[in-house]
């Protein structure tokens, strides 16, 4: 187990995570953050679409050790920013929800 400090939508988070972990399960598992989903597990559908440091990450294929020090912003983080607002809008005026399963991921990237 190594301890990892990481910045989680704006909130301090240190924890002890094993070394193959994924971020994604990190976040989904540890703090209960499951909007953060996961598909193909390779890096290659997007389901699991975050923000590392303000860029576009595949969190599946991102070791949580390895981002220690790191700024993560999951769809969770995004409540309260009129960008993500105006997404949500037009996402559901023009019907680009598909079954809602990778939704957070487009949005996020579409950010």
């Amino acid at each position: 187990m190594k301890q990892i400090h990481l910045t989680v939508n704006g909130e301090p988070v240190t924890a002890l995570v094993a070394p193959r972990t994924s971020l994604a399960d990190f976040l989904r598992e540890e703090l209960l953050l499951t909007g953060t989903h996961l598909g193909c597990e390779q890096g290659v559908c997007g389901a699991c679409t975050i923000m590392i440091d303000g860029a576009t990450a595949r969190s599946c294929i991102a070791f949580a050790v390895a981002l220690d020090g790191a700024e993560i912003t999951t769809i969770e983080g995004f409540d309260d920013d009129a960008r993500m607002a105006q997404l949500r809008q037009a996402f559901t005026r023009e019907h680009g929800l598909q079954c809602g399963f990778c939704t957070p991921g487009m949005m996020i990237t579409a950010r």
